[in-house]
């Protein structure tokens, strides 16, 4: 039976795999074909898909009807979401392991390709800026949805309790949207987001502006929340086709986030030195150690 109805399906890379055994012979061939011209698949005309698959036009929507397709028009928009994440999460040529593709060198030029591109969209009166909301927010709520905006929260959520802010972490978006609606305008929102494209993201940073927020983004120049934000750190994500490689616009908003960290500090570094040397002088004494260690280990 087609699944997600007549012009929408869902990822329909697996489901041809799925059905493959089952189908016949001119069938299977309609797949070899789709497989190897994925990236141009969706503009063929059925004429054309059946004339380069060597098959009649009827067996076509016979083929689209056994991967859960209503009919050629909803194989071919099922298609083209799937070419749409790109080859490189496709191609066997681009599915290297780590080894085959010199990971360790090539890893380490990408984050330092990241970070000097980021380091050069910023000036340090924008850190400046975000620091100043951030400094003199009576509560600052950190935001972030997803792998490495979660844990970039949780992150900016230690790093500045350090410093004496009132400061706690949200990841799951209907408490985000809940506690932006107990928001004023003594409060701010420090909020990751690689894309600035997350809807529920979008929708609490919203909620918290109309209630009197202020709003420091962490995210692309370009996008919805860069565009909400009082104050903007910009940041460009740069993707290759490692596919196994961790992204690394993680260390970009890592960087963004030290920079705010430090500037914080810097305004009254006799109150910050004061906070810090009073958490070293609590875990030395739990730890039993007065050797260097990072703070906070």
């Amino acid at each position: 039976m087609p699944y997600g109805g007549a012009d929408t399906v869902g990822d329909i890379i697996p489901r041809i795999s799925e059905v493959l055994p089952n189908l016949s012979r001119s069938e299977r061939k309609v797949a070899e074909m789709i497989r190897a011209n994925l990236s141009s698949i969706a503009e063929l005309s059925i004429d054309r898909l059946a004339e380069n698959a060597k098959v009649s036009k009827a067996t076509v929507t016979r083929f689209a009807r056994a991967v859960g397709c209503r009919d050629v028009r909803a194989l071919k928009l099922a298609l083209a979401r799937a070419a749409a994440v790109g080859t490189r999460f496709l191609s066997q040529e681009d599915a290297r392991t780590p080894a085959q593709s010199g990971s360790k060198d090539r890893i380490y030029a990408d984050i330092l390709h990241t970070l000097a591109i980021n380091a050069s969209l910023c000036t340090i009166e924008t850190y400046r800026r975000a620091a100043d909301i951030l400094a003199n927010a009576g509560m600052i709520y950190a935001f972030g949805v997803g792998g490495g905006s979660t844990i970039m929260a949780d992150e900016a959520s230690f790093r500045l309790m350090r410093l004496g802010c009132r400061i706690t972490s949200y990841h799951d978006p209907l408490l985000q949207r809940m506690v932006a609606a107990t928001m004023h305008e003594q409060d701010a929102v420090l909020a990751f987001s690689v894309s600035g494209l997350v809807p529920e993201m979008l929708a609490s940073c919203q909620i918290a502006r109309d209630y009197g927020a202020k709003l420091v983004a962490v995210t692309d120049p370009n996008s919805k929340l860069a565009a909400m934000a009082d104050s903007l750190i910009p940041v460009q994500s740069i993707e290759d086709d490692l596919i196994y490689s961790p992204s690394t616009s993680r260390y970009a908003l890592m960087m963004s986030l030290d920079m705010i960290a430090t500037e914080i500090a810097l305004r009254n570094p006799v109150e910050s030195q004061e906070k810090l040397r009073r958490i070293k002088f609590a875990l030395d004494a739990h730890l039993g150690s007065d050797k260097r260690q990072p703070l906070g280990d």
